[in-house]
């Protein structure tokens, strides 16, 4: 066999790999397709996410390694878990109690849900608010956006500078305000009253990303449903509950997921305004307790955190994907229209002069004799 039969038969073959490999990808479905397309990024997820938290969950196993060059001890498997969810590592390895129902403002747990619940829900109802007012057409629009912008911009440890000397006595004046409504004179002290404040300076800051994410959705309503919506008689509110708020369900709910994410995982806020050690939260036990060469309880509070974020954000994506069939124009708000189309309305003056009189909006204009 000659050396050109040879390059001919691997050029042969090499074609019809190459052929049978693009016939393969034509008859891949869309969704298949996708997934083929992010592989790649699947991958790299797999390498960067999932490899450190197996290594967490594996380093949760063993115990602590107070001495000696090694950083953990022997394998005790689940051992280090049941002692963070019974308390008995509360008084040994922990600075703060993980969950302690008798003290729940010393407790990282129900400190992080509290924080996540109230800072979370009250920045949705704001943010959603000025994202309507945003949606209108006024003189400065582009001005009032800046200006909710800017506490955005401020990093999380200017902001929890300007929040502690607001509130630090003899320097800021909330310490004054606190005492003036019967409150404590040093409420960076108190763990109830510094959360409070804590939620306050989350709440300055991220309420224009709710506010940006909801009027992105808002803008992207096709503006002739309000105006078909008009034309059947509908209210204001009716128009917000049954066109607005299902077309921006979805947005909301992914604002929704990433604030939740981010409050759930708080720590530079906590320890710039008043300190781990006055408000703890479970990234700050993470903190203080990795600091103190407890690698595995640390590895332990870590792993448990990041399975509960795991949860929270499965239960945020089943309740988007079924937001997802009703993100359309509901029918039964149609039926409603339709409905509000045959109810009877007053007007003013018809073409024809008629007054006080009432018809139907499509009932043709009939001289008042006939009426």
């Amino acid at each position: 066999m000659s050396t050109e039969q040879t390059t001919e038969k691997r050029q042969q073959g090499k074609s019809g790999a190459y052929a049978g490999a693009v016939r393969w990808i034509e008859n891949l479905s869309e969704t298949q397709f996708a997934y083929l397309l992010l592989t790649p990024a699947l991958l790299l997820l797999a390498v960067i996410a999932f490899w450190p938290l197996l290594s967490t969950f594996e380093m949760s196993l063993r115990a602590d390694s107070l001495r000696g060059a090694s950083q953990v001890g022997e394998f005790v498997g689940l051992q280090n878990y049941t002692d963070l969810l019974t308390g008995k590592l509360d008084t040994v390895a922990l600075p703060q109690p993980f969950i302690d129902f008798s003290q729940p403002f010393k407790s990282a747990l129900i400190v992080t849900f509290i924080f996540t619940i109230a800072s979370v829900l009250i920045e949705t109802i704001i943010g959603f608010g000025q994202a309507l007012v945003l949606d209108q057409d006024f003189r400065g629009r582009r001005w009032v956006r800046v200006a909710i912008i800017i506490p955005w911009a401020v990093p999380i440890v200017i902001q929890g500078m300007i929040f502690y000397l607001m509130f630090q006595p003899g320097i800021g004046f909330g310490a004054n305000l606190t005492e003036m409504v019967g409150l404590t004179s040093t409420p960076l002290a108190n763990s109830s009253s510094a959360l409070g404040i804590i939620v306050l300076a989350d709440i300055w800051k991220t309420t224009a990303f709710m506010a940006l994410l909801i009027l992105a959705g808002l803008q992207s309503i096709d503006r002739s449903l309000y105006d078909v919506a008009k034309v059947a008689g509908a209210s204001k509110w009716q128009q917000f509950k049954m066109i607005t708020l299902p077309l921006v369900l979805p947005t909301v709910l992914v604002a929704l997921l990433f604030r939740t994410i981010a409050a759930m995982r708080v720590y530079g806020l906590i320890e710039t305004v008043s300190g781990c050690t006055t408000v703890p939260s479970l990234s700050c036990l993470v903190v203080t307790t990795f600091s103190t060469r407890r690698y595995g309880t640390a590895a332990a509070v870590a792993f448990v955190t990041a399975a509960i974020i795991g949860i929270v954000v499965s239960i945020y994506i089943v309740k988007f994907r079924d937001s997802q069939g009703d993100s359309k124009w509901p029918k039964q708000n149609k039926r409603k229209l339709t409905v509000g189309n045959r109810r009877k309305r007053r007007v003013g003056r018809s073409s024809d002069g008629c007054k006080g009189r009432f018809r139907t909006p499509n009932e043709p204009i009939r001289p008042c004799s006939t009426w």
